[in-house]
């Protein structure tokens, strides 16, 4: 089966294909021929809104049909650990869920968040990988505890049509907010520049490292394209020289499971908001949306002609019917 679940899956050449059919679908000079008939169901533990109307209109668009469910009113409360004595809030095994679903669509996309209580925990992806598990049909990720490849293909497309096949600086950037966020966005943003081939430098305060898991599959797959990866601990120097910047926050996974050491380092660094300022030299600005204004990014960044946020967020429709077409290829 044609899952789609994580980058770390997939030959990066396969990857960098997806996104060449992505590029070409938008342009009008290819077609994508198996969506049509097709039914995706999307279970959603998560609020949505690109990746929700993009998957549905990426199966509408081209003869196929999205059907939408929430975890959180749709659907019974699942239990996901094996061997459970269901005598709790759980009333359905994802086992079970699973393989009905498998009966009723063609392909099954799951959206779930991590916990952000142990890294180890969220890295082993336990929604994910257990619909993948139990599931007879391919499973599509919309994102998860430590990666969201959709929008990875999304953004690859973005600097592919602003940059062609240019070697730049790619700089993500961390950025504040009022609560700390997963690792998905900003593990798959590392991943986007990785497989562009791109010279990248993660800037963060120190504490707030990414998963040793995706720097080292990045730093090997970069270089293979004739990239390069670093970690910096001074925005301002990072930022200085870059072609493509990309902010998101994250929670530092030092603190996971410590709410009140979590508030205080985010506290602690205000100061790395991302401004027009700081991106003066760059060509591209991007986020995944949604976005606090003038928290994580400022307006003076956000608004400028290096902005190429709605872009990117229209890519998302572009990227996914390429990676639907892939994954009803068999």
């Amino acid at each position: 089966m044609n899952s789609f679940v994580s980058f770390l899956d997939k030959s990066p050449d396969l990857i960098r294909q997806i996104v060449e059919d992505g590029l070409a679908i938008k342009s009008g000079s290819r077609h994508p021929e198996n969506l049509t008939g097709k039914t995706l169901g999307m279970l959603f533990f998560n609020p949505s809104l690109r990746t929700r109307v993009s998957f549905d209109q990426a199966m509408t668009r081209f003869g196929g049909q999205a059907l939408t469910l929430s975890a959180s009113g749709d659907v019974w409360n699942l239990e996901f650990a094996d061997g459970a004595v269901m005598d709790g809030t759980t009333v359905e095994h994802v086992k079970d869920a699973a393989k009905v679903l498998s009966r009723y669509v063609d392909a099954l996309a799951i959206r779930s968040f991590g916990d952000l209580k142990n890294l180890s925990d969220d890295l082993q992806e336990k929604v994910l990988r257990s619909f993948e598990k139990y599931a007879e049909i391919p499973v599509v990720s919309m994102e998860s505890a430590c990666e969201h490849p959709a929008q990875c293909l999304a953004d690859m497309m973005t600097i592919r049509e602003r940059h062609g096949k240019e070697r730049v600086k790619f700089v993500l950037s961390w950025a504040p907010h009022i609560k700390p966020l997963p690792m998905a966005v900003p593990h798959s943003a590392l991943l986007c520049a990785a497989h562009l081939g791109l010279d990248i430098t993660v800037a963060h305060p120190p504490g707030f490292e990414l998963a040793d898991s995706y720097l080292d599959y990045s730093r090997s797959v970069a270089s293979s394209f004739g990239g390069s990866v670093k970690v910096s601990h001074d925005q301002d120097e990072a930022l200085s020289d870059a072609v493509v910047v990309y902010g998101k926050n994250w929670a530092p996974s030092s603190a996971y499971g410590d709410p009140t050491r979590l508030a205080s380092m985010l506290d602690a660094h205000k100061d790395w908001l991302v401004t027009g300022d700081k991106i003066a030299s760059a060509s591209t600005l991007l986020h995944c949306l949604p976005v606090r204004r003038n928290l994580e990014i400022a307006d003076s960044a956000l608004d400028s002609p290096q902005s190429a946020i709605y872009d990117e967020a229209e890519n998302r429709l572009w990227a996914q019917v390429a990676l639907l077409d892939h994954v009803f290829s068999s």
